[in-house]
């Protein structure tokens, strides 16, 4: 059975060949950007979720230490150091959760360019689907008069 050969009847409308053809393409590319549109929303969702810490208590702790320092006699000086070490080391970690929340967050970023232009792409198609559908039924409805005609000219007496 060749594709010319086949014919499908919808709701009193038969489609035959290249329409069944191009229903099915339409519907599938349809199908494709709901799917698309869901993926995008499920991956914002995720970047809702990321926290980033405030790090502000930090640098006044710093600043704080940094003033007892002047403050204090050299006799003190080693025990202070001790906990300016302890702090840095502090610093230096949230400062390396910082870097990989950064790098999740501009990784996340161009995932939603490219979503958004895939979105922006499955827009298009579905617009260009629409305009298709409306010259289906145009034809449609042309090849039906044409047919009708012919009936007439067949039989001008019916």
């Amino acid at each position: 059975m060749s594709l010319a050969d086949a014919e499908l009847t919808i709701g009193g409308v038969k489609l035959k060949g290249i329409y069944i053809a191009v229903v099915f393409s339409l519907a599938t590319t349809i199908g494709g950007g709901v799917w698309t549109a869901s993926s995008l929303y499920s991956r914002l969702e995720g970047v809702e979720s990321l926290f980033i810490p405030n790090i502000t208590p930090l640098e006044e702790k710093v600043l704080l230490i940094e003033q007892e320092l002047e403050a204090n006699d050299v006799s003190k000086l080693q025990g202070k150091l001790a906990e300016l070490g302890v702090n840095l080391k502090t610093i230096a970690e949230q400062q390396a959760s910082l870097l990989k929340v950064d790098d999740k967050v501009n990784q996340l970023e161009k995932d939603i360019e490219t979503m958004k232009a895939t979105v922006a792409k499955a827009e298009l198609l579905a617009a260009e689907a629409e305009k298709l559908d409306s010259k289906l039924k145009t034809i449609n409805r042309e090849i039906q008069d044409l047919w009708d005609g012919m009936d007439y000219l067949s039989n001008p007496l019916k």
